[in-house]
């Protein structure tokens, strides 16, 4: 009964705060809802005795994937003004696209998936049981074709995150360290002779 009433607080902070990324105008408070995000997403993961795929959400996905967004977000300076003119215009689109998005998952919702009896109480794991290494050798096995594409993405990703940043941009402040290790005292300093004043 408690592993319900979590699941079900959890699944509908999960929900709303989905909607929150999707919905702020403000991309730094969108990368704030999709990190609490994944933590209600982890907490569910739990309850499920799934604790290697909860741990692994904090740790990878809080931990180092929503960082590079917040970096590269904070970096691109981004028009926040010029994303609004486009809101109105490509709404229908997006409405339509969220309306097939429903039907679909009410289609895997519905189907005789779910209202399989040994899918909805799964048979119980003996106290050594580690879901890591089923996991591991799932993983590694039948979809490590996958498991390599997905890497080969994210490796792109990250490139492509570090080729935005190094763009030039003409009002940003640059530093240069050569010419600041070549300084020397007469470049910085002036030393100005005034005569005392008299009483």
């Amino acid at each position: 009964m408690i592993e319900t009433i979590v699941f079900y607080i959890f699944a509908f902070s999960t929900v709303v705060t989905a909607t929150a990324v999707v919905t702020v105008r403000n991309p730094v408070h969108a990368a704030l809802f999709l990190v609490l995000t994944f933590f209600t997403s982890a907490v569910i993961w739990m309850t499920l005795e799934a604790e290697f795929l909860a741990i692994s959400l904090v740790l990878v996905y809080v931990g180092a994937v929503m960082v590079l967004f917040l970096f590269v977000v904070m970096m691109l300076d981004i028009n926040i003004a010029r994303l609004r003119e486009g809101f109105v215009k490509y709404l229908p689109l997006g409405i339509a696209f969220a309306f097939i998005m429903l039907l679909l998952m009410l289609n895997v919702v519905t189907s005789d998936i779910f209202s399989n009896e040994a899918m909805l109480e799964p048979a119980a794991k003996a106290a050594d049981y580690s879901n890591t290494k089923a996991l591991g050798s799932v993983l590694y096995t039948e979809y490590v074709f996958a498991f390599e594409i997905a890497a080969v993405i994210l490796l792109v990703a990250i490139v492509a995150a570090i080729s935005l940043t190094m763009r030039k941009r003409t009002h940003t402040k640059f530093q240069n360290p050569s010419e600041q290790i070549r300084v020397r005292k007469a470049d910085r300093l002036r030393i100005v002779k005034m005569p005392a004043e008299g009483e």
